[in-house]
């Protein structure tokens, strides 16, 4: 017997477009009275951050007063990351400084938590630093739906991404290979509701924070596929919607690199599979990613079979789980109307 799978998050996609009138979005966020926080999570980003601040800046604070404040939540970046953001009129944060008691960890995920912290809106926004082709739409895209739908509580980007070959040139599309290849099969066996998200692991996504403070936050890479299962656990996925901005251009990870992001992705993935009854794991899980280097070796003898060296490389993954804020008393104190 067929078991009807929940694909309503396709009713809940949109293009950007459709929320492209600013001055509408402005009176809403007026009449609901909300306050709207932006967030770029760093990490040695020079080369695109100021870009990216002066662009929204100037459009959705100056001339359309969407947004209230834009931070920039920073892992001690050793290049001008932070003096740019800065003189670009962020308002600028070191991770490790935002509630020092609780520790430090290095990842995305770490920032986001600290995020909540740190930043006064009601809706948070967060765009990863490293996009060169910024615009407004990549915040208005997110935003959009939350005020007009305050059954919408999370906001997921998705986009076409260009593939940089060796060769130099550029593949209209071809990023989103972990999504592709890891997480939309686990998602299909585990969790089918949620393959129906085009790009469940982009970088771009809002929430209003009564929903993000109750949210644990993986200090990882695995921090948004985390997110997802758990909102469509305990608030549904009726509260998970997608907007299309068209095209996203950034740096290209290496294979090694995604092959360590796949790895994180996969130890969050299975502690919520676990969590939620999905799997029963009979073993404990390994303690690192390895990796092998390869470096060719051609015999002195001319006929000689060519043969290989292997050296083995293991890294050590952060993944720590950071609790849902509402369990921090220093953010309850400070924002006790959220408190559940």
């Amino acid at each position: 017997m067929a078991v009807e799978i929940d694909d309503s998050i396709l009713k809940r996609t949109w293009h950007h477009s459709r929320f492209e009138d600013i001055e509408r979005l402005v009176s809403l966020k007026k009449e609901k009275g909300l306050k709207i926080s932006l967030a770029f999570p760093t990490l040695n980003e020079e080369l695109t951050i100021g870009k990216e601040i002066l662009v929204i800046r100037t459009e959705l604070m100056d001339r359309y007063p969407l947004l209230d404040e834009i931070a920039v939540i920073d892992s001690s970046s050793k290049d001008k990351t932070r003096n740019l953001a800065e003189r670009f009129g962020a308002r600028v944060i070191v991770s490790k400084n935002i509630l020092p008691k609780y520790g430090t960890n290095m990842g995305k995920g770490e920032n986001l938590w600290k995020s909540l912290y740190a930043l006064e809106g009601d809706i948070i926004v967060w765009v990863d630093a490293d996009i060169s082709n910024i615009a407004p739409k990549f915040v208005y895209g997110l935003v959009g739906p939350l005020l007009e739908d305050d059954s919408i509580s999370y906001v997921k980007a998705f986009y076409e991404r260009p593939l940089h070959s060796s060769a130099g040139g550029i593949t209209q599309s071809g990023g989103g290979r972990v999504t592709e290849i890891l997480v939309r099969p686990l998602f299909s066996l585990f969790f089918p509701e949620l393959s129906f998200l085009i790009q469940p692991l982009s970088g771009e996504y809002s929430g209003r924070r009564a929903l993000l403070e109750q949210l644990p936050f993986s200090t990882g890479y695995g921090v948004e596929l985390g997110h997802l299962v758990d909102i469509c656990r305990h608030a549904g996925c009726g509260a998970i919607a997608q907007v299309d901005l068209d095209m996203r251009i950034h740096r290209n990870q290496s294979t090694a690199a995604l092959s360590k992001m796949a790895y994180g992705i996969l130890e969050t993935f299975f502690s919520r599979a676990e969590k939620y009854g999905a799997l029963e794991l009979k073993s404990e899980l390994g303690t690192g990613h390895i990796a092998l280097e390869t470096k060719s070796r051609q015999d002195s003898q001319p006929a000689a079979r060519q043969d290989s060296e292997h050296r083995v490389i293991k890294t050590e993954i952060s993944n720590e789980e950071r609790p849902p804020m509402t369990e921090i008393p220093e953010y309850t104190e400070k924002f006790g109307r959220y408190k559940t």
